[in-house]
């Protein structure tokens, strides 16, 4: 069972996530993404709009096959910068892996 996080978008502005809540999820970051893998970026950021952070948490390991290419913050029609939601993404799910150690 996913546990939902309403306040999680507003959770990942400290990593440098400010524009997750811009994106309409029209997937055209998926559509040019080299990897074509099960409409990535697109399906990291609805996952942070719904707030499913344990799914994020889950699949982790997709946000590292990222190239930081660029191309779908140059083809987002909202400007939503979808490299650097994931970028934060990356950073929330070192520092929550840290936190977990630490525990």
């Amino acid at each position: 069972m996913t546990l939902v996080y309403p306040d999680f978008v507003k959770e990942l502005e400290r990593y440098g996530a400010d524009s997750a809540s811009d994106c309409f999820n029209c997937g055209t970051c998926a559509a040019i993404c080299p990897l074509i893998y099960d409409h990535f970026p697109r399906k990291m950021i609805r996952y942070i709009q719904i707030g499913a952070k344990d799914r994020i948490l889950e699949n982790s390991d997709e946000l590292w096959r990222c190239l930081h290419c660029g191309r779908c913050t140059l083809t987002c029609p909202r400007e939503a910068d979808p490299g650097e939601v994931l970028l934060a993404l990356k950073r929330f799910v070192v520092d929550n892996h840290r936190r977990s150690a630490n525990v």
